[in-house]
């Protein structure tokens, strides 16, 4: 090998070096809190200004027996022959994102909003308080 080549190699080698690599933990580790309650503007008619909205965590219904889809995928499924569809097996993902659904307290408009991925995620009540002492 020429002096160059050597050089080349040496330096991507140290580049390349695993105790060099940074793998920093992303905020889906963490523990998310957010407030029951939250002051926010109400674009209905009837509101139309800033009110308080009561926040809960969005959660998917059942599944309706007479949805196309559904009606579609059981004639298909009917008779001899197994599993007619693809069955995902292939789950890469450990977090889902969260979505919250904001219910106006004055008209009862709802809003959704979605978060970051996260795997825990927690409603809370009250505030979060800096020391647990009272300062005089």
């Amino acid at each position: 090998y020429s002096f160059c080549t050597l050089l080349c190699v040496f330096s991507h080698q140290k580049f390349f070096h695993p105790k060099n690599k940074t793998t920093e933990k992303t905020s889906s580790t963490k523990m998310v809190q957010f407030p029951k309650k939250k002051k926010m503007f109400c674009g209905s008619a009837t509101c139309n200004k800033h009110k308080e909205f009561k926040i809960t965590q969005y959660k998917a219904g059942k599944a309706r027996l007479f949805a196309q889809g559904k009606r579609r995928y059981d004639r298909k499924q009917r008779g001899y022959g197994g599993q007619t569809k693809p069955v995902f097996h292939k789950k890469a993902k450990t977090t889902k994102k969260i979505v919250l659904k904001l219910t106006c307290t004055g008209c009862k408009k709802t809003v959704q909003n979605v978060l970051k991925r996260t795997k825990h995620f927690e409603l809370t009540d009250k505030k979060k308080s800096s020391s647990k002492d009272p300062t005089w």
